[in-house]
């Protein structure tokens, strides 16, 4: 997605060049191309003057839009959504604590577009929680 944001400008981007620049197998990246066009977030051509390029532009996708497209729901709990789970008794405070993670992780990726990253100029909700040192901690 990065090198398709940083060439916005040049036109359709081919599968090969990015798999090159990202170091990633050519067949890798197809599959994750074709989820992405199915999800609207790329467009594709044929052809010589072909490959993909971004449907709309970079600083109108953001990060969950990808994940989405990609992986499906951004958080889920045993494949499940959060909100489709029920807990009953000592276990009841995980429904909320699951939709609290959700809502957490949603806030950072819905806040952060394509075109943030291109720039290297983050958001500062970001920029803030990642400069907070217990963020790089592996406890």
């Amino acid at each position: 997605m990065l090198e398709l944001a940083v060439r916005q400008d040049e036109g359709a981007v081919k599968a090969e060049t990015v798999a090159a620049a990202q170091v990633i197998p050519h067949k890798f990246l197809e599959g994750i191309l074709g989820d992405l066009r199915r999800g609207g977030i790329v467009d594709s051509r044929r052809g010589g003057n072909g490959g993909y390029r971004l449907a709309r532009p970079a600083a109108e996708i953001t990060v969950a839009d990808v994940v989405r497209a990609v992986d499906g729901p951004i958080v889920s709990v045993r494949g499940e959504r959060p909100t489709g789970l029920a807990y009953t008794g000592p276990a009841e405070p995980l429904l909320p604590l699951w939709v609290a993670l959700r809502a957490n992780v949603r806030k950072v990726l819905e806040g952060v577009t394509f075109a943030d990253l291109a720039t290297g100029e983050l958001p500062e909700p970001v920029r803030g929680l990642a400069a907070e040192p217990a963020a790089w901690e592996n406890p």
